[in-house]
């Protein structure tokens, strides 16, 4: 074994396997005082330490053992070394609907990397067609690699890229999208691409995974069959994320592009819907519409692209004792919007106000919303915020801060004029905001409320 093969293994490990000429994939016996074991020689990781060999047992687990020098281990059969075999494309029903399925990386479209320990991305959107044959029994599947990034290298070019890759295969027919992305950004991609593809035909659907694909607790398979499974029949053409609702394997939700928040680090049912509640379930193979108003699907509609986006808008997060010089440093640089993530309603420290007047006076648009996850600004209660209304900045109703953002990058991607941005920020162009909130619809648990 060669220290150049990545296995993981080093120092004393490495030597001890070596002496006993095992390589990756072999069947070992490992003789440790009065136990013995049997097992698949595996990688890991290579952030681990050299004292430990880790091999696959028959009953699947993983076992780590610490090797000393009364340690005895024995090559006792020739093994295959790990890899991944692309299935075959299932069969393809000509009677059912056509979707294709984008892909553009992200933990649905990733392996577990023995070498790291980590996840890479590894399978494309062909691959996830070839692991899910469930979807033969949905769709037509036609798969296409946009780009192959984790999403936190998702940008505004990849979107307008994206938005146009979208608009290509709508206008050759097909009957939904499916766009499989990595989970930490996708609610900023979902955003623009609804601000990007109005007026829609058909539903696209934005899907990913907390779990790579090829571990036993993935929610990927899942989501993936749901999300094609609303592309391909929902009654609704709009932009939206399908993911778990709970932690339970049966029900997908599936929420609105433009209201939805990644709000967990790792547990499946991550995406919450924020000052809404969900467009739709599918749950048992049933998909149930949620929402009372919704734009309709309809094929012969003929879509609307507007992929343009600024890289000139920033957020800026208020906090105690935040210094005000950021925004002139942002001025200074040539920004031509800013978003202030303010406390409760609508506010910032006194002290960023004449910083906040200079950025307006020199054409800079300036858009609040609050810090709170739920509920709107409203800044006509206390004076600080009517103070900020006075000065010029523009209250955003009960959008949240990342969708508020990602409407400043369109604007500014469709104007030049400030006045004009002005105006279309304030717009509800596609159910970014709503027009009242309602105290039901204030969430105080992480969950979303039941809709019977």
């Amino acid at each position: 074994m060669d220290q150049k093969t990545k296995t993981g293994y080093r120092g004393y490990v490495l030597k001890a396997l070596e002496n006993s000429s095992c390589e990756i994939g072999d069947i070992l016996r490992v003789e440790k005082e009065d136990k013995v074991f049997e097992g698949i020689l595996i990688p890991r990781s290579e952030s681990g330490d050299d004292k430990h060999v880790v091999i696959k047992l028959k009953n699947g687990y993983n076992l780590g053992i610490k090797v000393t020098s009364e340690t005895i281990i024995k090559r006792i059969g020739k093994g295959t070394k790990p890899s991944f075999a692309i299935p075959s494309i299932p069969k393809q029903n000509p009677n059912l609907p056509e979707v294709v399925i984008l892909s553009t990386g992200g933990t649905i479209a990733s392996r577990v990397d023995y070498r790291t320990g980590a996840v890479r991305s590894a399978l494309s959107a062909r691959d996830l067609y070839g692991v899910v044959p469930e979807l033969s029994d949905i769709a037509r599947i036609k798969t296409e690699i946009v780009f192959s990034l984790y999403s936190e290298n998702i940008t505004q070019t990849h979107w307008s890229q994206l938005a146009k890759k979208i608009e290509e295969h709508i206008s050759q027919g097909v009957n939904g999208v499916v766009v499989a992305h990595g989970t930490d950004t996708m609610a900023y991609t979902a955003a623009a691409l609804s601000f990007a593809l109005q007026d829609l035909p058909v539903p696209v659907i934005f899907v990913g995974a907390q779990r790579s694909s090829d571990r036993p607790s993935s929610d990927a398979a899942l989501n993936l069959i749901g999300a094609v499974k609303v592309a391909s029949r929902a009654s609704f053409a709009e932009v939206a994320i399908a993911m778990h609702e709970n932690l339970s394997d049966e029900i997908i939700v599936i929420n609105r592009g433009t209201k939805v928040r990644k709000c967990h680090t790792s547990r499946r049912d991550t995406f919450k819907p924020v000052n809404a509640s969900p467009l739709a379930k599918v749950a048992k193979g049933k998909i149930t519409v949620l929402a009372k108003d919704f734009k309709k699907r309809n094929p012969l509609r003929k879509m609307i692209l507007k992929p343009k986006f600024s890289e000139s808008a920033v957020l800026v997060k208020f906090y105690p004792g935040f210094d005000p010089k950021v925004i002139d440093w942002h001025v200074k640089n040539g920004v031509r919007g800013l978003i202030l993530e303010g406390t409760g309603l609508g506010h910032v420290s006194k002290y960023c106000f004449e910083s906040i007047e200079n950025a307006i006076v020199n054409g800079v648009v300036v858009g609040l919303a609050s810090q709170c996850i739920w509920g709107r600004v409203n800044m006509h209660v206390y004076d600080t915020g009517r103070d900020l209304l006075n000065i010029g900045v523009i209250p955003l109703e009960d959008m949240f801060p990342e969708t508020a953002l990602v409407k400043l990058m369109w604007v500014l991607g469709q104007t030049e004029q400030p006045e004009e941005a002005k105006k279309l920020l304030k717009t509800n162009i596609i159910g970014e905001f709503s027009s009242r909130t309602l105290p039901d619809e204030i969430l105080t648990k992480g969950g979303c409320k039941d809709v019977k």
